[in-house]
């Protein structure tokens, strides 16, 4: 299976949209001037002389910095699409699990280019934000999602409010797990810089289920970076979450996600700290 994206041209596209160009005349050491072309961002002088441009940097030099960024996302996403080529084909069936966050929305944009009617599970807990819902809802639209909401047989809004751990394994362990059961290959979005607990995560592994049964579960995203992660939403226009904008760095139930609490630990902000995961990525016993 093929890419049909040309995410090189796409790339150099919304390089030229995103900044402004143009030409300043500079003077030179003895009244002559000259022409420099610049985009706006940071500083710049010109020759190595004197004479700073606020807010400037020619654009020279940011084109090699762009290429270079462009050149490293480009060999991530072709990994990325060789692993998951190489699960699909060998899967008899496949499902991605989604919390509609970044990583696991530029994961599903990856799948799609494959396989687009993939199954994607969402673990509906009684307890997201608003903007998750809505969200989740005109992405499975825009993108025609085979989207598959999973939720407790029996569910007991408010029961965070005694016990984390046992809201989490009535709301997302048990759905999950259960709808799991049925399936042999499972793509998840995680990240090793998400978190300490996530830092020696494999690309893929064997996962066990409570009940004994054994799937491959593969994180292509594994050693992306989040810088990574954003740049490729960006270079494909990929709308993210709004909550971002508010300063979330990792977004699950509303009555357990703070902004973060740890620098450098995205997931510092879930439970009050208490606690990195919720139980779905453990092994069964």
């Amino acid at each position: 299976m093929r890419r049909t994206d040309n995410s090189v041209k796409r790339n150099e596209t919304l390089a030229r949209r995103s900044f402004s160009e143009g030409e300043m005349r500079v003077s030179g050491g003895r009244g002559g001037t000259s022409i420099v072309r610049w985009i706006r961002s940071g500083t710049k002088t010109e020759g190595g002389q004197s004479g700073e441009l606020p807010g400037l940097v020619d654009i020279g030099s940011y084109k090699h910095e762009k290429a270079l960024a462009i050149s490293r996302l480009e060999a991530l996403s072709a990994d990325a699409h060789a692993l998951l080529d190489e699960h699909l084909v060998r899967a008899l069936s496949p499902c991605l699990t989604s919390s509609f966050q970044a990583e696991s929305v530029v994961l599903l944009h990856l799948l799609r280019q494959l396989k687009p009617d993939i199954p994607v599970l969402f673990l509906e807990t009684m307890h997201h934000f608003p903007e998750t819902h809505t969200y989740r809802d005109e992405l499975a639209e825009r993108w025609n999602l085979n989207l598959i909401n999973l939720q407790a047989e029996r569910p007991s809004p408010g029961l965070w409010q005694q016990s984390t751990d046992a809201c989490c394994a009535l709301h997302k362990v048990g759905p999950l797990f259960s709808a799991l059961s049925n399936y042999d290959t499972w793509f998840t979005g995680l990240r090793r810089e998400q978190s300490p607990s996530r830092a020696n995560l494999s690309e893929v592994e064997p996962f066990t289920l409570p009940g004994g049964a054994v799937l491959t579960k593969v994180s292509p995203l594994a050693r992306w970076t989040t810088r990574e992660v954003w740049e490729y939403a960006k270079a494909y226009d990929i709308p993210l979450l709004p909550l971002y904008a508010q300063g979330y760095t990792s977004i699950g139930c509303a009555p357990c996600t703070s902004l973060p609490i740890e620098a450098g630990n995205e997931r510092s902000g879930r439970w009050g700290g208490r606690k990195l995961e919720c139980g779905i990525h453990i092994q069964g016993k």
